[in-house]
């Protein structure tokens, strides 16, 4: 009867502790989402696979698929990559020259992750747009990713607390009631959540895979939409597994200038 007991407070303490989001994020940051007339024009991005808010950091293979879309001109950017570290896991850089005005949509499509705790595999199909010499048009064109969001709001010039839209799509078409997660990249871990519940936010799409959210602080901000596929990647075992696709966006938002 005892060493049931405390079987049973385990299973309760490890389901208590799983039921409290630990959200996997795709990372793609660059130095900033807006480069001006007169700025620097090579743009450093950096490509990881983590934690965001509690910056704890996975290894992330190299992308199967790299790359910018620029109006209608994808470029294929996979070759450019060095590898580097970040929160002293494996993770990916490299510099890009923006040549002209436009909306550049710097994306990847990561290697499966194995999650072995959860029994599935973890893609996350990661973008982010930088807004070059004030451009202005192109921001919502989607790349044609398995899982995308497509910002209904301007992804760029934001300030915190502006409202943010996006519809999630997945295999094309809009995701209902999906969840999607929030998190706040705390690089110089200045912000600690007052319990586990704030480290990330989460709201659902509506019938038409539309979310909302409103951002409470300047930085940068993940939103990572989820949905499985059931039996969708082979396994090393010989069974093909689930896999979750999270559909990332990173987007900037800045403080209010005045006061």
């Amino acid at each position: 009867m005892r060493r049931y007991l405390t079987l049973s407070l385990c299973l309760l303490l490890i389901l208590g502790l799983a039921g409290v989001s630990r959200a996997h994020f795709g990372v793609i940051l660059p130095e900033k989402s807006m480069v001006m007339q007169g700025d620097n024009p090579d743009l450093e991005l950096t490509l990881a696979f983590c934690h965001p808010f509690e910056q704890k950091g996975m290894t992330m293979a190299k992308p199967k698929r790299f790359g910018v879309q620029a109006g209608k001109e994808k470029t294929d950017l996979l070759t450019t990559l060095q590898e580097t570290k970040v929160l002293d896991n494996q993770a990916w850089k490299t510099k890009y020259a923006l040549k002209k005005p436009g909306i550049y949509a710097f994306y990847f499509d990561p290697q499966p992750y194995w999650e072995p705790a959860e029994n599935k595999y973890i893609v996350h199909q990661t973008k982010v747009y930088v807004a070059a010499f004030g451009a202005e048009e192109g921001w919502d064109q989607e790349v044609g990713l398995k899982a995308e969001i497509v910002p209904l709001s301007r992804p760029f010039g934001l300030y915190a607390g502006n409202v943010f839209q996006g519809v999630v799509k997945f295999k094309g078409k809009p995701l209902a009631g999906a969840d999607v997660e929030v998190e706040y990249w705390n690089g110089e871990k200045k912000v600690t959540a007052p319990n586990d519940y704030f480290v990330a936010q989460v709201v659902k799409t509506d019938k038409n895979g539309v979310f909302t959210f409103a951002p409470p602080k300047a930085g940068w901000w993940g939103f990572a939409a989820l949905t499985t596929e059931k039996q969708a990647i082979p396994h090393k075992d010989g069974k093909k597994k689930d896999a979750e696709y999270g559909a990332v966006l990173w987007v900037q938002f800045t403080d209010w200038p005045g006061k």
